[in-house]
């Protein structure tokens, strides 16, 4: 059956793979609008400057990884993938779909880009996509009701209650998402895995333990004992109070500032204050990188192609095309009157990279289940919860 299945998806490709001839580059984008020009735009000054034709191909973002997967061994790949999240990276890696980009990159150019995007897209030690955009969560506040970001938790704390009044909001978020919450847990020195020297180990899992127990504690304050957040809150909730002039302060990303600038909300971006008792709070960090097909049969022009893609200038003009955040530091710099790339910018920098490694869909679901019953109610047992949370990760990641 699995092999009728396999022979069933490898057919479906046949469509995109009968333009990969050899000779010429074949991008696969998830791109659309002002971004998918770019792009189109790019492979045509690439190919009259270089000789080497580039079509682009659209595939739906939700497809792209299971068809690269399985297409790549067969010539029905694309030669570059433009772009994948990082935490694709461990699957396809372990899959030996995509080509090591290490080789192709110097020691100036790993040093150009923020830490944090070549940590994400590496995988046992070696970089698997040239980084090209990052997000993360910040505290996005409205200058209207907040004129200065605030930077203690004290000072946060005092300007959330004075504006949590009536049908107004001091500050909201989705209360049990783990992406959003993962600040926190770094804050009280907790994180998802132990690393050793060839990377994340998930035979360690950290989620839990005295660590695990204060965030989720404080977590549960931010609705029972500060009374922030009331029950029913999500995301969608959140988001449009943010936009309706209700709420001063939301933990949001950059795929919200659009709708915020046609609400024509005055907003500003900050790190989130580090909670009481707590160390530097540090965000879950996306990155998105240009990644290379190991069977691709044009492995230096998809490379030349590549690079340009993630040039400093290529940075700044994909920013002015669709809003996404550079990593490198020079575009970053030559961004920095733009108050979205230097407000988002800063927190990324604190930030941790979402877990690449295949491990981590282990994860989300004990993780997210676990804080929802925490904010149930004022009496939960917070410890029972952590410990419940942690063995049933440990039962999945086991095969248990």
């Amino acid at each position: 059956m699995r092999r009728v299945m396999w022979i069933g998806a490898v057919a479906a490709l046949s469509l995109l793979g009968s333009a990969m001839a050899q000779g010429k580059l074949t991008v696969w984008t998830h791109y659309g609008g002002p971004e998918l020009a770019w792009l189109k735009q790019t492979a045509a000054s690439f190919a009259k400057s270089s000789g080497t034709q580039v079509e682009v191909v659209e595939v739906p973002f939700g497809d792209i990884q299971n068809k690269f997967i399985l297409g790549a061994p067969q010539g029905q790949a694309a030669d570059l993938v433009v772009s994948i999240p990082h935490d694709w990276v461990g699957a396809m890696a372990a899959a030996g779909v995509l080509e090591p980009m290490g080789k192709y990159a110097t020691g100036s150019y790993i040093q150009s880009l923020s830490d944090v995007a070549v940590d994400a897209l590496t995988y046992r030690n070696q970089l698997f996509a040239l980084p090209m955009f990052a997000e993360s969560v910040a505290l996005i506040y409205n200058k209207k009701l907040v004129k200065e970001a605030p930077k203690t938790w004290d000072e946060f704390l005092k300007i959330a209650q004075e504006n949590t009044k009536g049908n107004s909001f001091g500050f909201l978020y989705d209360l049990a998402n783990p992406y959003f919450n993962y600040g926190w847990f770094t804050a009280y020195g907790a994180s998802v895995f132990g690393r050793t020297a060839q990377g994340l180990d998930a035979s360690q899992t950290r989620l839990g333990g005295d660590a695990g127990n204060r965030a989720v504690s404080f977590i549960k304050d931010l609705r029972y004992r500060y009374r922030l957040i009331p029950e029913g809150v999500d995301y969608g909730v959140a988001d449009s109070a943010f936009k309706e002039g209700a709420l001063a302060m939301i933990l949001n990303g950059p795929w919200a500032i659009g709708d915020y600038k046609k609400a024509n909300i005055d907003f500003g971006i900050a790190p989130m204050p580090n909670p009481p008792g707590g160390g530097q709070w540090r965000p879950f960090v996306g990155v998105q990188g240009v990644a290379m097909n190991a069977y691709s049969r044009n492995k230096t022009a998809a490379a030349n192609f590549a690079k340009l893609l993630v040039s400093p200038q290529n940075q700044v003009a994909f920013n002015k095309a669709g809003g996404r955040l550079p990593v490198s530091k020079q575009a970053v710099q030559q961004l920095r009157n733009d108050p979205v790339v230097a407000g988002f910018s800063a927190v990324i920098a604190l930030g941790t990279p979402m877990p690449n490694i295949p491990e981590m869909g282990k994860v989300w679901g004990p993780w997210g289940n676990a804080l929802s019953q925490a904010v149930q109610k004022s009496d939960t047992n917070v410890a029972q919860i952590v410990n419940a949370m942690v063995a049933e990760i440990n039962r999945g990641l086991s095969g248990r």
